[in-house]
């Protein structure tokens, strides 16, 4: 039989929602400050999975000036098997200061998983996390959070549900409320609607996005409720089945939720599939903190669990329980012959780079990244400083494992003390480690430095820094369980030599980016990068000859 480890897929790919269309099956996945916005995975054995495409990948939305952890949030995916269409719902939360909670809603659908996608229908500003139900008789439904701002109201707010018609793209009658949790977990979000023998079934997620995190479930006759809570009283999917009761409670993070005998944190967000065979599967949000910590660099990734349905009508998970396991049974076929590796090597001697390179905050264009005509490097123009939230220069994957390599070569001559090239680990705007070359005017010389940001604030290590008289190195970082080892050499026959080991960077995580304030700060998860930068005339570039992220 088919056996399947959690996560399927590892590094940032929260907030999942799996289709299968024909013997294929898709997730879409949440992006936030990251373009290009929505990661749309294809498997055939639900336990490979490849990167395939993304939904939004020019100027649909502007992602500039993005706080985290704001952006793209948990696109639903779904497929209208009548007019053989494809779906995207999603939001685009703008705004978190004095939890407003600002954001639109939008939907798009194409006739292929890879597009052409139509233009963003506008959905709401309700809330966030819309999914899109298509029943047997045409009719579209909308259900989404609608967030609650008020004082001395449950938080976060009501799952509430509305007809929409897509030709003239307005709500047909008014949004009804129809639950506020079915645990006592609360912090209800992410609502899905399925239909299955006359009843009208709600997923949602609930207890915060943290350590409580769970899948819930809830029945109806009628699509707008009332909706029956699911028997067991309790989430049908967690990682942490101790009862909570949290009512009210907006927080994400639940600490004391931590489940020390699990391998995997935070299950939850949950959506379903069956498969060819008629079994049933949940892909779930998941987490992996650091050994001994309660720190998530590879942020929130996409787990799966084996579930069935009991003789009353009820989802549960096949083994009885609601506790989210690490190893599960796949389905009854044979493993996919090809297998994915999240393995990274590119020469940039091809027309187009590898699918997985993000950039935070700005879409990716020719008129700062491209190959110039020449097929053996890569070209990036200088962008804003890295503690920029508007224009910076960055290309990024997405870390994957606790231990790793990156590895890259650059060329760049620099004439301003503003310009640099160079390759590091990244969160955010605000959090990053940066090794570079840049113009050393106490050395009149092209030198190799480290620079890191914790917090917004800037470090700059100026007893580490190498004269590299050409402008032409290679680096490597050595990623380690929170710990990072900078190497350099002048070409690949040479030694690596060590520039900086062992530098704290476990706080480049969903927690660690909020510092002390004991909550969880971001949604996305530790990065690795190229960059450049050019505060000077915005003229200068740097030249990449190979990037490679090697599990170790």
């Amino acid at each position: 039989m088919l056996k399947i480890k959690n996560p399927i897929i590892p590094g940032m790919a929260p907030d999942p929602s799996i289709i299968r269309v024909e013997n294929k099956y898709y997730i879409a996945t949440s992006t936030f400050h990251w373009t290009p916005a929505i990661q749309l995975f294809e498997s055939t054995d639900l336990k490979n999975w490849q990167l395939i495409d993304h939904v939004l990948k020019k100027e649909e939305i502007s992602l500039k000036g993005t706080n985290t952890p704001a952006g793209i949030w948990a696109p639903h995916l779904s497929y209208d098997a009548h007019k053989k269409r494809y779906w995207i719902a999603y939001s685009h939360m703008l705004n978190m200061a004095g939890r407003e909670f600002n954001a639109d809603s939008y939907a798009l659908w194409s006739e292929s998983i890879h597009g052409p996608w139509s233009e963003p229908i506008y959905l709401t500003s309700i809330g966030f996390d819309p999914s899109i139900f298509h029943d047997d008789d045409g009719k579209k439904y909308i259900a989404i959070l609608e967030w609650e701002s008020r004082p001395n109201y449950q938080a976060p707010g009501h799952i509430v549900i509305a007809e929409f018609n897509f030709e003239k793209q307005k709500i047909v009658g008014s949004w009804h409320r129809v639950t506020t949790g079915f645990t006592s977990r609360g912090a209800a979000e992410a609502p899905i609607i399925y239909k299955r023998n006359g009843y009208y079934y709600l997923m949602i997620a609930a207890g915060g996005t943290g350590y409580a995190h769970g899948v819930e479930i809830g029945r109806s006759k009628d699509i707008f409720g009332p909706y029956e809570s699911h028997p067991s009283g309790e989430p049908i999917i967690t990682s942490s089945p101790e009862h909570l009761f949290s009512l009210g409670d907006p927080d994400a993070g639940q600490f004391e939720m931590y489940n020390p005998n699990s391998n995997i944190q935070k299950s939850g967000h949950g959506s379903l599939v069956e498969t060819p065979n008629g079994e049933w599967y949940v892909a779930h949000l998941m987490s992996r903190p650091l050994p001994g910590t309660t720190l998530n660099p590879l942020g929130r990734e996409t787990g799966i669990q084996k579930v069935n349905w009991t003789a009353d009508g009820w989802l549960q998970m096949a083994d009885g329980t609601n506790f989210a396991k690490e190893n599960i049974d796949g389905p009854q076929q044979e493993e996919a012959t090809i297998k994915y590796s999240e393995d990274i090597t590119e020469y940039f001697n091809e027309p187009h780079y590898d699918k997985r390179f993000l950039s935070p905050y700005r879409f990716q264009n020719k008129t700062w990244v491209n190959h110039l005509g020449n097929t053996n490097y890569l070209r990036i123009y200088g962008g804003e400083s890295l503690f920029s939230q508007m224009n910076p220069s960055i290309l990024a994957t997405r870390a994957t494992s606790f231990t790793y390599s990156l590895e890259t070569e650059v060329e760049i001559h620099p004439d301003h003390y503003s310009e640099s090239a160079g390759a590091g680990l990244y969160y955010d705007a605000n959090n990053w480690l940066y090794a570079n070359l840049y113009w050393s005017e106490s050395l009149n010389a092209i030198a190799l430095g480290l620079t890191q940001a914790k917090l917004g604030e800037k470090k700059i290590y100026q007893y580490v820094k190498v004269p590299i008289s050409n402008g032409h190195v290679q680096i490597k970082f050595v990623y380690n369980f929170g710990e990072a080892t900078v190497f350099y050499r002048m070409s690949t026959d040479d030694e690596w030599l060590i520039l900086l080991e062992n530098v704290d960077v476990n706080y480049l995580s969903d927690e660690g980016v909020n510092g002390e304030k004991g909550e969880i700060g971001g949604f996305t998860g530790l990065f690795n990068f190229i960059a450049v930068t050019d505060a000077h005339q915005h003229d200068g570039y740097g030249d990449f000859s190979f990037y490679k992220v090697t599990s170790l």
